[in-house]
């Protein structure tokens, strides 16, 4: 299509999205944001109670300590999973950039707060990531310096020559003679240092418009960023000066109705130009589009900036993705937006509110009672002056009779405790899941107390996995696709106590994305326990059967205390414990000390051995000795004994006296 069929193309689609959000949205969303402040309903009577509840901010306050708490209580809410063996490595480096990114490049807890809680208002909570060039100017002297040196560095582009000093210098060598003069440079630069990071920003409801046609991103055609800039601001950025000014004063989001409520504070009448052009408000649309540019029948994304009511188109350019991420609390099947907390009690607030009012009316009418007087009996200025001890003057007795008022306070609390159970059953927010309704949780058994509050946090947290499966996913790849991008060096941060480069270019892989939300059915308090109690295994493993066994690593008890740390609200582990991969390293390879211990050392081990060993040989050759000395004596003695027995036998047998003494042998 020719550049008139675009201009009118897109301008259609603005037209068309900008009717859609003031047809299906504004309403609504001025509705819920007035209920949220507490503001009247309009049906107020003059003279009767006109109190209003606050059920939806009770709510949604309620609801945002919790989702906090999950998200941010730690700085690691997302982490990319390798889908190789080979991808863990990066996965991990991945993992740190991009949780780097959003929590200390930008300020990650605001950011995740006002994305929450624009979802939980209103129906839509909506950020925008893209890449922020930035460039500064440093001074810089040099002395000292060559013409070649000099040439190198005013060739670079990104260097201004500020000023320039030359001296020349004779040199005189050995010999006396006097060398050829040579030139030297002291010059004065600025150098042009060019940078960018990753910048995300929220984005408020009404300037937020895309296509009635979408059901996601992936399928919207049509999506854009409708809000207001400085022309000053415009021109700085390269936009046509001409261009800017004209069409710079024209349209004023301020009279937009949802602004204006959000600033209620500031004055809601339009606000006068400025008497400076330069300073004067332009309409800026940033749009993503998909058609058929370069008419080859195949739709393609493109990039769009429009100026003006007239969509003046500035800027036209492919691109590869819409850096918008979305989340709405409650997912309503084929619809981009669903539903938001604050509408499934919006009724409930007015119907609590017309019962406070009603309860305090009767109060009023029963401290101040109708009376029924007879005309003309009664003095009207006594009776309408209600004061302690007050006289009213009559002319007879039994002038003034009070007319009787039902008492409502207890059909009114029992209606007030029905409206709580049914903003608890639609939103799971009531006081027993806070601890906090002694009627409930008192005389009640331990296991029926945490069945009650765990019953409540299942919506909590059913919302929280909405939430990360939705919006902080698509947020947390497009923030890794932009560093992959764009990123044109290396990246330092502080990885495990130590300062790491972390070159996202290299990440030539793709990932899986994990949101570690830390949401379960059991509370912190169980998980604790849990882990305690597998710590103590672990341990006890480790005692009986060594380091080296195949059940638990000591890396694995590492992590278990580590993790019991993180529980306990301590971010840095590191301080308490070395991280399981260094301890893994450490067992693997002994320390330098035992791997080659002192050659002297060795050498004196092997002289003592030796000398043990001799020493161990002579006992044992003397112990031999003496054993085979004892041994032949013993030999001796009984051959000796043998022949005297055999000549005694001798002499007995001839009848003869024996007169030999044999020796006594036992």
């Amino acid at each position: 299509m020719d550049e008139s069929q675009f201009q009118s193309h897109v301008k259609n689609e603005i037209t068309s999205a900008v009717n859609y959000y003031d047809t299906e949205f504004s309403g609504d969303r001025q509705d819920t944001l007035s209920y949220y402040l507490g503001e009247p309903f309009g049906n107020e009577v003059e003279g009767r109670s006109s109190v209003v509840c606050t059920e939806v901010s009770d709510v949604i306050e309620y609801l945002m300590p919790s989702l906090m708490k999950i998200f941010a209580s730690s700085n690691k809410f997302v982490r990319f999973a390798g889908r190789k063996k080979e991808d863990v490595k990066s996965a991990e480096q991945a993992t740190e950039l991009v949780n780097y990114v959003i929590n200390s490049q930008n300020n990650g807890f605001k950011i995740l707060h006002n994305f929450f809680k624009d979802g939980l208002l209103f129906k839509l909570g909506a950020v925008k990531f893209y890449w922020e060039e930035s460039e500064s100017t440093v001074e810089e002297k040099y002395s000292g310096l060559s013409e070649n040196e000099l040439t190198l560095l005013l060739d670079d582009p990104d260097v201004e020559l500020v000023s320039q000093e030359m001296t020349e210098v004779g040199n005189v060598d050995e010999m006396g003679q006097e060398q050829p003069i040579e030139q030297t440079f002291s010059v004065e630069v600025k150098r042009r240092l060019k940078g960018g990071k990753v910048k995300i920003d929220n984005i408020p409801p009404e300037e937020l418009i895309f296509s009635r046609r979408a059901t996601s991103l992936e399928d919207c055609d049509f999506i854009a960023h409708r809000t207001e800039v400085r022309a000053g601001d415009l021109i700085e950025q390269g936009y046509d000066a001409d261009l800017v000014l004209k069409l710079a004063g024209g349209e004023n989001l301020d009279d937009e109705p949802e602004r204006q409520q959000r600033h209620q504070e500031i004055s809601s009448s339009s606000e006068q130009d400025s008497s400076d052009p330069s300073m004067r408000n332009v309409l800026v649309t940033e749009g993503y589009i998909k058609c058929d540019y370069n008419n080859d029948n195949i739709p393609e994304l493109r990039r769009i900036v429009c100026l003006g009511e007239s969509s003046e188109i500035v800027e036209n350019e492919p691109f590869d993705h819409v850096p918008f991420a979305l989340l709405s609390p409650v997912l309503m099947p084929h619809r981009m937006v669903g539903r938001s907390v604050a509408e499934m009690v919006m009724d409930l607030q007015k119907i609590k509110s017309s019962i406070f009012r009603n309860m305090l009316d009767n109060l009023y009418l029963t401290n101040n009672q109708r009376v029924a007087v007879v005309e003309g009996q009664v003095n009207l200025d006594d009776l309408l002056t209600s004061r302690p001890a007050g006289i009213v003057r009559m002319r007879n007795q039994g002038m003034v009779q009070p007319l009787s008022v039902p008492q409502m306070s207890g059909q009114a609390f029992n209606m007030l405790e029905y409206v709580d159970q049914v903003r608890d059953q639609r939103t799971g927010f009531s006081k027993a899941s806070m601890g906090l309704d002694p009627k409930v949780l008192q005389s009640t058994s331990a296991n029926a107390v945490n069945q009650t509050i765990q019953g409540s946090a299942l919506k909590v947290e059913m919302i929280a996995r909405v939430f990360a499966e939705t919006g902080c996913r698509d947020l947390a790849f497009g923030v890794l696709q932009l560093l992959q991008k764009h990123q044109t060096k290396p990246m330092t941060i502080r990885l495990r106590n130590e300062y790491v480069d972390i070159d996202p270019r290299a990440f030539e892989n793709e990932f899986d994305l994990e949101v570690d939300i830390g949401v379960g059915n059991g509370k912190e308090e169980e998980k604790m326990q849990m882990l305690v109690q597998i710590a103590g295994k672990q341990e006890q493993l480790l005692q009986q059967l060594g380091a080296n066994n195949p059940v638990v690593k000591p890396s694995q008890y590492v992590n278990t205390l580590r993790k019991i740390a993180e529980m306990a609200g301590f971010k840095d582990t590191e301080q308490f414990f070395s991280s399981g991969e260094e301890i893994d390293q450490a067992l693997a390879q002994p320390p330098q000390e035992e791997q080659q211990p002192d050659l002297e050392l060795q050498m004196k081990m092997k002289e003592i051995e030796a000398e043990i060993a001799l020493k161990r040989e002579k006992m044992q050759a003397e112990i031999q000795l003496k054993r085979e000395e004892m041994m032949a004596k013993i030999e001796a003695r009984k051959q000796e004994f043998q022949a005297e027995l055999s000549l005694r036998q001798q002499k007995l047998a001839l009848g003869g006296e024996i007169s030999t003494n044999l020796p006594n042998v036992q």
